[in-house]
């Protein structure tokens, strides 16, 4: 009867922990995989048997490579992944990360995705000296658009999401990576960037405004400043409104989740295990 019954909760443990999807963690900016080492063993802990691939491409000083050399780069490696479960995976970007790991999932059609977590990322751009200090101390967002706004500018990953409203028709001209992404430029991608994330079950847009970092902070909602620097939030915003690549679809259909976390500064987010507990797992599935 004992091992009948011990038995019964072996086969219901393995039950449980085979339910849970493969979960790719993407770093962010001058960081490496090492960084999201505290989400990995959190999930790993409260979801028993959760394969978690931790990925450690583009580290460090080379996190500053062009985003479409990650997005390809480190795209392949999500699709090898992702056919190995083909039921499904979940992916986790945080900063830069989650910014990639969009357009990774905008990009590849082949990759199955249930929930994309974007925890702090610059979706709809930055425009703040607290970042550029993290990687460029010398510059100042007023005069920052000289650089990123050049042909030499956009070898970097910040310059290919730089987007300053005071500038916007030299954004236009020269950033290569997020006005397309975001269909705010169209291209012949831009019905292939719709429809891929439109395949998520379930996209999860988590920060707050105690970042310090993200600028403007509702940027990791998809809000942003207009042309006087004011805050427009994602809801009245082209992207959203236009639905130009499934926004407002995603929101209509419940599959939109914007999660609004206070007293979380920027380099907090991936290190600290109740915003894993609260905010991350009770996503995955």
């Amino acid at each position: 009867m004992f091992l009948k019954i011990t038995s019964a909760f072996l086969l219901l443990f393995i039950t449980l922990s085979a339910s849970y999807k493969p979960v790719v963690l993407i770093h962010g900016i001058m960081t490496g995989s090492g960084s999201m080492e505290i989400i990995k063993f959190r999930i790993k802990e409260k979801h028993p048997g959760t394969v978690v691939y931790n990925v450690n491409r583009f580290e460090s000083w080379s996190s500053l490579e062009t985003m479409w050399h990650q997005v390809l780069e480190i795209g392949l490696d999500v699709a090898n992944i992702s056919s190995k479960h083909p039921e499904g995976i979940n992916i986790i970007g945080y900063s830069q990360g989650g910014l990639v790991a969009r357009g990774i999932i905008q990009t590849f059609p082949n990759i199955t995705v249930d929930t994309f977590i974007s925890l702090s990322s610059p979706q709809a751009g930055q425009y703040g000296a607290g970042f550029l200090h993290v990687v460029f101390p010398g510059l100042v967002k007023e005069t920052a658009y000289e650089l990123f706004y050049s042909r030499l500018g956009q070898h970097t990953s910040v310059g290919n999401y730089w987007r300053d409203p005071y500038h916007q028709k030299l954004y236009e001209t020269y950033n290569v990576y997020l006005p397309y992404i975001n269909n705010h430029i169209k291209s012949k991608r831009s019905k292939d960037f719709k429809a891929n994330l439109l395949k998520v079950k379930r996209l999860v847009l988590v920060g707050g405004p105690d970042d310090q970092v993200i600028t403007p902070w509702q940027s990791s909602q998809f809000g942003y400043y207009d042309g006087n620097e004011t805050v427009v939030e994602m809801k009245n915003q082209d992207i959203y409104v236009e639905d130009h690549i499934g926004l407002r679809s995603l929101d209509m259909s419940g599959r939109l989740h914007l999660l609004t976390v206070p007293g979380v500064n920027h380099f907090d987010w991936h290190m600290n295990v109740s915003i894993v507990d609260d905010f991350l797992l009770p996503y995955l599935d």
